[in-house]
């Protein structure tokens, strides 16, 4: 991709992913990059850096000036992380089809909207894709409306891409913080399916690159230890009070999400293979 050609990219929801992706897609230098941000505050302090952040709402219509801007792009990332236990279930669907009927009248041809492995019920197996198409099959109903609702917008020219990621690790996101010290945790044996941040940022660098599968694809770490491997040894790692687990209920349902798919369409090599090796830091 040529310098004097750079193809536009905008990120609805600088947040805590879409921020880094921001500066690594300016960083790379093969596409000029915009995005959307909640508030004033933020947006400036954006702007100081040098990012080009507008302040845009999906609430769940969209509220802001700045909607032609960030959609005059070829390139749409939407990363907007559900609310529910705030704003219901039926918000974040609602947000979704208010921004494709703003899709539907731009110029954008490439969509990656960033979804989650919670769309997965726990059915004590591999889980992959093809498992949860609909409302009825998912884990989280809501999520998949809003994926289908973003799917419905694929056309002969335009392509959309879910990405499935599971729990987002890294830098500050670190499992033992949040299990210090407690006593007695049931589900210490279950797998779990993490990803660091560094790795969905390069994933969906590299997807930017390459051309759009108009498919939907899990993004999880390849090793699943259990989630008392997991908080232990970042408890360690930061001097925290270990938490204590309960006897082993063999009962405790669990999924562990499979990655395959994601090989077939991208030839990427994870940084973090492993969740027991991932970086984290205090800020």
């Amino acid at each position: 991709m040529q310098n004097d050609a750079k193809k536009r990219v905008s990120i609805i929801g600088c947040g805590w992913l879409g921020a880094p992706l921001a500066r690594a897609l300016r960083a790379g230098g093969d596409f000029s990059v915009k995005g959307s941000t909640t508030s004033a505050d933020k947006a400036s302090a954006f702007t100081q850096e040098g990012l080009d952040v507008y302040e845009a709402l999906l609430a769940p219509a969209p509220q802001g000036d700045h909607w032609p801007e960030l959609l005059a792009a070829e390139f749409l990332i939407v990363n907007i992380p559900p609310r529910t236990s705030r704003q219901g279930e039926d918000f974040h669907p609602q947000q979704m089809k208010h921004l494709a009927d703003l899709v539907e009248r731009s110029p954008v041809t490439d969509i990656i909207y960033v979804s989650s492995t919670s769309v997965y019920p726990d059915l004590n197996r591999v889980v992959e894709e093809k498992d949860v198409q609909d409302t009825a099959e998912a884990g989280s109903p809501h999520l998949v409306e809003a994926e289908n609702t973003l799917i419905s917008l694929r056309n002969p020219n335009r392509r959309v891409t879910v990405l499935r990621c599971g729990g987002l690790m890294g830098y500050d996101r670190i499992p033992g913080k949040y299990v210090r010290g407690r006593e007695g945790i049931t589900t210490g044996e279950v797998p779990v399916n993490y990803v660091h941040r560094d790795d969905v940022v390069g994933i969906i660098q590299q997807l930017l690159r390459e051309e759009l599968p108009n498919e939907t694809l899990n993004v999880v770490a390849p090793q699943h230890p259990t989630r008392r491997e997991v908080y232990d040894i970042s408890c360690k790692q930061f001097g925290w009070e270990l938490p204590t687990y309960a006897a082993s209920d063999s009962a405790v349902a669990f999924k562990i999400v499979g990655g395959e798919k994601l090989k077939r369409y991208l030839d990427y090599a994870f940084e973090y293979p492993n969740p027991l090796s991932f970086y984290y830091e205090l800020v």
